[in-house]
């Protein structure tokens, strides 16, 4: 977090804005240019300080800006032991460490039964591919037993 909560860049312009108006007020009786020239300024630098100012605060909402934690402490909440309560229930840092890792060799486990699963669909695929091609060739040579049934058929026929 910077100087002042991040909101310094609304601070100087809402300093800027104020120091406008009080300049216009100090010098009302100048020319009307230089009147207008105020009452145009005054409004756009209170809107630039506004859309700061809220745009500074929708960049701390999304980013959930926190306070950056000092070596001495990162290291000492490193030390501690975590307790997480749930329903009543404490666990410690360790057991979660612990679990986490059965996780992990479970998930090893199942990926290696998947790779297995596949390599033997793949190979499934494989033998249904030869056994079309089979069938096609016994197919085909049924017909040309077929067609040279019907030739000899008609050679003798003449």
């Amino acid at each position: 977090m910077g100087y002042l909560g991040n909101q310094l860049a609304t601070l100087v312009t809402g300093v800027f804005t104020v120091a406008l108006a009080i300049v216009w007020f100090w010098f009302l009786e100048w020319t009307p240019l230089l009147n207008f020239v105020f009452i145009m300024a005054i409004p756009i630098t209170a809107f630039l300080t506004f859309t700061c100012w809220i745009s500074q605060r929708s960049a701390d909402y999304m980013h959930s800006h926190v306070p950056p934690h000092t070596a001495e402490e990162h290291s000492q909440e490193s030390m501690q032991v975590v307790k997480i309560t749930t329903q009543g229930n404490q666990v410690d840092l360790v057991e979660i460490k612990q679990v986490q890792s059965e996780l992990s060799l479970e998930l090893n486990n199942l990926k290696d039964s998947v790779k297995l699963k596949d390599d033997e669909i793949e190979r499934l695929n494989q033998q249904i591919a030869n056994l079309e091609t089979r069938v096609q060739i016994e197919s085909l040579k049924t017909e040309l037993a077929n067609l040279k049934m019907l030739s000899t058929k008609r050679k003798n026929s003449k």
